[in-house]
Order: structure tokens, then C-alpha cells, then sequence
């Protein structure tokens, strides 16, 4: 078992220039030249249909373009283990899952075997969420000094309600690395006192297929392609099929609009991630749900859809709503403002701070709610403009991949660049993580 190298396309800062404008673009060259040469790498669990793969798509490049040797690896694993981080996944956020021994052992030996294909010559290594955290433990084993370099675990969940038992499980493995990252604060556990937090929200490519501006005509095509009438009203939900999303829900939502709108069209949009495999159950229960309502559009990459169709497809929505009961952040919301679109999204996670409270957005919490506001956006698309326009000029500000890229490179300064990487002195942060290792005992 190893992991493999994911190849990247070339991406160049200077043509972000006149989205983010001269300050911005001259900062993140600056921040970068102090690193240029180090070894970077990110790792983590797929490389297709997910947030995180979508950020390290963009990142990647850009880092390379700066002159920073920049890797990334994914997860060699078996369907057994992404059903166990699946489960573990689901149990982070709050759900119940009936954890036991045999589950973490299986997390346990993949990790093991992926930690080999990690060698010793990078100077940042940045592990993304639960199904590669235990990684950095086997490195130790091999190298207590973790080959030099500073080890970071990006979590992109809210951890605040998990499931004690496993929480309990992980954070060993959490407090071994030199710092953690997470989306917001209200995120953190209270229950990883040692640990350095950083606080980095995702972001979205503005220039990336799914994000850059496309004809009408492109779009007229997709959605004829699609049996989409472009004439009649069009709401869309783009997120995986899980409980979370609440994709059940959504259909809730259109069946009190199609009383008042009876001409609307509802869009469910998915990617079938490799790392998730309950999302095939979902799909099944919202196809059975939907039935025989041709107005209902159940879209994903088995029918053709990628990156280019979902920016058709939320480009040609009149609303587009994201009915999560929990969310790590969403990229799709900011995906959705960046093309000026209304949305109604649930009230939770890192959703609000993208909607600006309600600025941006409206949010919602129930069916009648989210009915309520869809309704009043398909009434007055004058108002929905007016939102959509606030919306695009908030994540131009705030959620695009060159802050994230800012936000990446200022951790790395904090952390210690250049000789300072391989020879700290008394006192040092590295100094610090090293004697926290060991004065704990190795995570079980």
C-alpha cells in the first residue's frame, strides 16, 4: 500500500491580479519569498469530489508558482476504511455511530501503511482531517523528530459536539502535531489544551472551471442537455448526498414551492467522492423520494456532470439554497455569491460568517422557512440582484483561494522558515512540540 502523487495543472498569481487587485497580489509575494525552496507537502484522503481536493487543486499550483516545492498525496486505503472515516467522520460532527475496536484498529493499520510513503525530506506536512491523522504518529515511531519538519492537521469539521468515544480516539494522535487548523473557532474541542490553533477558512477558486465566468450560450447548452428548461423557474442545491445535507429535506422544501410555483425545477447536484461511500444509499433514497417528478434533476458526475455543468447549473438557478443541518463551512455558498446568486442556507456552521448573518443571504432553519424565503426570491428578482451583488463583493474580500494562499504562507512564517527549520534554537516552538511528544506516551 502507498500513496499516490496527485498531478496538478500550472496556476499563475498574476492572473488573480485583477480580481484581488495590486496590495493584495504584491502581499502574497512577499510573504512568499522568504519560503522559496522549501518542501511542502498536503495530504490527504482522495483527490476527486470533495472540498478539500477542490482547495488543493488551486493551492497546489499556486504555492509552485511561487517557488515553493509543493506536493500532494492522497490516501491508498480500501473501502473498508473509508467506511470506517465515513463513520468517523459523521461521529465528529455529533452523530451517534456504535464505535468500537475493530474500527480503529482498521483506521489504525492504514495509517500505519500510508506513513511510509511519506519520506524525510519535506519542511511543512500539512495532514487534512480524521482519515490520515494518524499518520504523523507511525512517522514518530520511525523518527521521533519527525524528520525535522513541522507537522500540521487541517480539520475542516466542527468538533465541538463529537462523539466522546471517539474524539477520546483521535485526539492522542491530534496532540502530537505542532499545530492544527481549524475553520472558525467555535470549532475547536476544549479538550486539546496543548495544541497550537490557527484559524484559516476555506476558500474558492474564482478562476477554476467551476468558478469562472462562461457564456450564456455554454450554459443554454448544458441545461439542454440536461432536459432543463431555462425559461421556468430553477432552484438548486450543489453538495454531496449525505444526512448532513439534508437532501430529503430539499425536496420537502420544493414540493411546498411547486404549490405556489408550479412551473419551478429542482437541481440536485453531487459528486460521488471516492472517500464517501454513503453517499450511493443517499442517492438511492432521493431518486426513490423524488419518484416520478421529472421536475426533479438528480445530476452527478455518473450522468456526465463536472465542474464546467455545475457552473451552468448555478449560474442558471434563480436561488440556490443549502439546506445543511450541520456544515463544516460550504464551499458552494461562496461558489454560489461569487456568480451574484441569492441563496437561502441553513443557519449552521461556517455558513453564516459567508451569508454575513443574513446580509449576503438569508438563513433558515425549517421547510417553512426556507419555502418562505426561496418564495419571496422567485417573487422579486430585483431583490434577489441586490443580495447577489453583496455577496459576490463579501467573498471577493474574504473567500478567495489567494487569501487562503496568504493565510497558508503566513502559518508557515510563524512556525520558523529557512535554517530555523533545522536548527532552532532554546525555547523554540519546534523545541516546544518536541518535548510535548515526549512527555506523552505514544498515542494508543
Amino acid at each position: 500500500m502507498s500513496a499516490t502523487f496527485v498531478p496538478v495543472a500550472a496556476k499563475s498569481l498574476e492572473d488573480y491580479r485583477p480580481i484581488i487587485g495590486e496590495a493584495k497580489t504584491d502581499e502574497i509575494r512577499a510573504l512568499a519569498k522568504p519560503l522559496e525552496g522549501a518542501r511542502v507537502l498536503h495530504f490527504n484522503a482522495t483527490s476527486f469530489g470533495g472540498g478539500v481536493a477542490e482547495i488543493l487543486r488551486s493551492l497546489i499550483p499556486l504555492l509552485r508558482d511561487l517557488g515553493i516545492d509543493a506536493r500532494w498525496q492522497v490516501m491508498d486505503a480500501p473501502n473498508e476504511f473509508f467506511n470506517v472515516s465515513k463513520q468517523m467522520h459523521n461521529a465528529l460532527q455529533g452523530m451517534f455511530i456504535p464505535w468500537n475496536s475493530t474500527m480503529g484498529e482498521t483506521w489504525r493499520q492504514v495509517n500505519r501503511a500510508n506513513a511510509e510513503a511519506i519520506d524525510a525530506a519535506y519542511d511543512y506536512v500539512f495532514i487534512h482531517d480524521p482519515q490520515p491523522a494518524g499518520v504523523l504518529s507511525n512517522i514518530l515511531e520511525r523518527d521521533p523528530g519527525a524528520f525535522g519538519a513541522r507537522w500540521v492537521w487541517r480539520c475542516h469539521l466542527d468538533t465541538t459536539e463529537s462523539l466522546p468515544e471517539v474524539w477520546d480516539f483521535l485526539r492522542p494522535y491530534i496532540q502530537l502535531y505542532d499545530s492544527v487548523i481549524f475553520t472558525q473557532d467555535t470549532y475547536v474541542n476544549g479538550d486539546l489544551p496543548d495544541a497550537e490553533v490557527t484559524i484559516i477558512p476555506p476558500a474558492i477558486d474564482p478562476l477554476s472551471t467551476k468558478n469562472i465566468d462562461i457564456p450564456d450560450e455554454v450554459i443554454r447548452d448544458v441545461l439542454d442537455r440536461y432536459s432543463i428548461d431555462p425559461n421556468r423557474p430553477i432552484l438548486a442545491q450543489v453538495s454531496r448526498f449525505d444526512p448532513w445535507k439534508d437532501p430529503l429535506g430539499v425536496i420537502d422544501v420544493y414540493r411546498e414551492l411547486k404549490k405556489r410555483f408550479p412551473a419551478i425545477q429542482l437541481l440536485m447536484v453531487a459528486s460521488m467522492a471516492d472517500d464517501d461511500p454513503e453517499a450511493w444509499s443517499f442517492y438511492e433514497r432521493i431518486v426513490r423520494r423524488a419518484g416520478e417528478d421529472y421536475d426533479i434533476h438528480v445530476l452527478t458526475n455518473l450522468n456526465g456532470v463536472a465542474n464546467l455543468e455545475v457552473n451552468a447549473f448555478q449560474r442558471a438557478a434563480d436561488v440556490v439554497m443549502q439546506k445543511s443541518i450541520r456544515e463544516g463551512f460550504g464551499l458552494v455558498i461562496s461558489e454560489a455569491l461569487w456568480k451574484g446568486k441569492p441563496v437561502v442556507a441553513g443557519e449552521v456552521g461556517g455558513i453564516p460568517m459567508q451569508l454575513m448573518h443574513g446580509d449576503a443571504g438569508w438563513l433558515a432553519n425549517s421547510t417553512a422557512e426556507f419555502a418562505r424565503d426561496v418564495g419571496t426570491l422567485l417573487e422579486d428578482p430585483a431583490l434577489g440582484e441586490r443580495v447577489g451583488k453583496i455577496g459576490r463583493e463579501h467573498v471577493r474580500e474574504n473567500f478567495l483561494t489567494t487569501r487562503l494562499l496568504a493565510d497558508y504562507l503566513k502559518l508557515m512564517h510563524k512556525m520558523g522558515s529557512g535554517a530555523a527549520r533545522r536548527s532552532n534554537g532554546p525555547g523554540s516552538r519546534a523545541d516546544a512540540a518536541k518535548a510535548r511528544r515526549r512527555g506523552r506516551s505514544r498515542a494508543a
